[in-house]
């Protein structure tokens, strides 16, 4: 029988609705396993409500309370980060190690929210002027919500909303459609660590629902992950409607590699970041900069590595890659291989005829690696979002500089050198949000926040550490005098002296 996943709203299941689903696959098989109920507007509506509903309580809710539910929270997702792992797998395909890793994650931030009380200080200074004092202070917005993508269906949402609520907010969750019963199962640990109804909620759904979230009056804030399009789209509708969004979009991040590195060290980590969940992540190499005379080496040393990737089903501990999520998406990672020689591209591994023995109906495509790219390619220009590699040459790091910083992407990059200095002028001079020196997917601990620029990034915000705090919060300014009690000139003898 077809599994069905159903909404979140007001505390408990809520049912679909408008009569319309959308199919859940199992990456691996290509097989059908769940059916999710797609929202109406009249369902965002209901989320929404339950939200606004809930906020005035929630919102005057003690800081040590908001914590306490979360610190019972994050025990409750480490006691069932097996189980989360095994519903990312079933659904999005990647292998069970990269599934864990992601609720590793996610758990960073629910740290981060746990101790939100640090973030949330305001100031004060005295005596600004006679008898007249100055206090910050920082307050939630209302009813913010989170549009996530299929990659990582638990991290994503969980860099979201444990800040959100910590800092006082309600929250309505749209999570992807292709893999949503992550989603709901954190929905139930929040419900069991005691978090009050309508805190959280979830509508599942697709344009609807995601349309009707960025013009719903009682909608304060938007946070999205995404592409770049998508992202653009969220950022535009969402602002003219007067919310305040983050809205971080798609990448091609580079690995600049100079002539001193160690090129073992630097094929080993180009591997495990363009080809590591199938290379569907936003941080995902997909561009190596090689410089000087190295590149035959590099790209041999790569695709020695490459080659012994054992790509398999998820749920077999044996697999290191596993599907894609979709065949259409499948279907279009290979395009970018098959059409890859025309545009001028050297191919040196080929992975689109690739299937598995028994599973022959998987989203399944193997490691390719093209070499000698042009930057006029489609395999360079485009985000690819699958296991594909671009190796690129240069012959002096200045030309590779300029190469990386003419992107329109700004998301990540990274430099491999043994020189410091080298180092420390790309970590000034290139055009990214993150940047790792020998370090090759520089995602930020959750405490340093996360976030791109250029077409990597719409809005002011990036996501988590102290730019999520401030996102979900505005500030207030209270400027007080109050009279001396000396100064009452008649009434009760306070006894406070009068000869100030």
């Amino acid at each position: 029988m077809t599994k069905i996943v159903n909404h979140w709203i007001g505390g408990k299941t809520a049912e679909g609705a408008s009569g319309t689903y959308g199919p859940v696959t199992n990456p691996a098989t290509g097989e059908v396993t769940t059916k999710v109920a797609f929202a109406s507007v009249e369902e965002v509506d209901a989320a929404v409500a339950a939200a606004k509903e809930a906020f005035p309580s929630w919102s005057q809710t003690s800081l040590a309370q908001r914590t306490t539910i979360l610190f019972r929270f994050r025990a409750l997702l480490d006691q069932h980060r097996d189980e989360i792992a095994e519903l990312i797998t079933a659904e999005h395909g990647k292998v069970h190690s990269d599934a864990l890793g992601e609720v590793a994650r996610g758990l960073e931030i629910v740290d981060l929210a746990c101790g939100i009380n640090v973030q949330l200080k305001g100031e004060l200074s005295t005596q600004v002027a006679n008898r007249v004092d100055v206090a910050s202070i920082r307050q939630p917005l209302g009813v913010v919500a989170g549009i996530t993508p299929f990659n990582f269906p638990a991290m994503v949402p969980m860099w979201m909303f444990p800040i959100a609520i910590a800092c006082g907010n309600t929250f309505v969750l749209k999570p992807s459609e292709k893999d949503p019963s992550a989603s709901v199962r954190l929905a139930e640990l929040l419900s069991e660590a005691g978090l009050p109804d309508g805190v959280f909620n979830i509508v599942h759904g697709d344009k609807v629902a995601v349309d009707r979230l960025l013009e719903h009056p009682d909608v304060k804030a938007v946070s999205f992950v995404g592409s770049t399009p998508i992202a653009r789209y969220i950022h535009t509708t969402a602002s003219a409607n007067g919310k305040r969004v983050q809205a971080l979009g798609g990448a091609k991040n580079h690995m600049l590699v100079l002539p001193d590195a160690d090129l073992d060290a630097a094929a080993d980590a180009a591997v495990s970041a363009a080809y590591g969940s199938a290379g569907e992540r936003c941080m995902a190499i997909s561009a190596v900069v090689a410089v000087g005379s190295i590149g035959d080496e590099l790209v041999e040393k790569i695709r020695e590595r490459a080659e012994k990737i054992k790509i398999g089903p998820g749920n077999d501990p044996t697999s290191e890659m596993g599907p894609l999520i979709t065949k259409a998406h499948r279907d279009k990672v290979a395009s970018y291989v098959e059409n890859a020689a025309a545009e001028g591209c050297e191919v040196v591994l080929d992975g689109t005829g690739f299937t598995v023995d028994g599973y022959e109906n998987g989203h399944w495509i193997g490691i390719s690696l093209l070499d000698k790219v042009p930057t006029s390619a489609k395999a360079y220009q485009d985000e690819i979002f699958g296991p594909v590699l671009c190796v690129l040459r240069t012959e002096t790091y200045e030309e590779a500089l300029e190469l990386i910083n003419s992107s329109p992407f700004g998301n990540g990059t990274a430099i491999f050198t043994r020189d410091g200095g080298a180092a420390r002028r790309f970590q000034l001079e290139v055009e990214a949000g993150m940047v790792g020196v020998n370090v090759p997917i520089p995602v930020p601990v959750g405490y340093h926040s996360f976030g791109g620029w250029k077409d990597s990034l719409f809005g002011d915000h990036h996501i988590y550490g102290n730019d999520g705090t401030h996102f979900y919060t505005r500030g207030k300014v209270v400027t007080t005098r109050w009279p001396d009690p000396a100064d009452i000139p008649a009434g009760v003898d306070l006894g406070f002296p009068r000869n100030h």
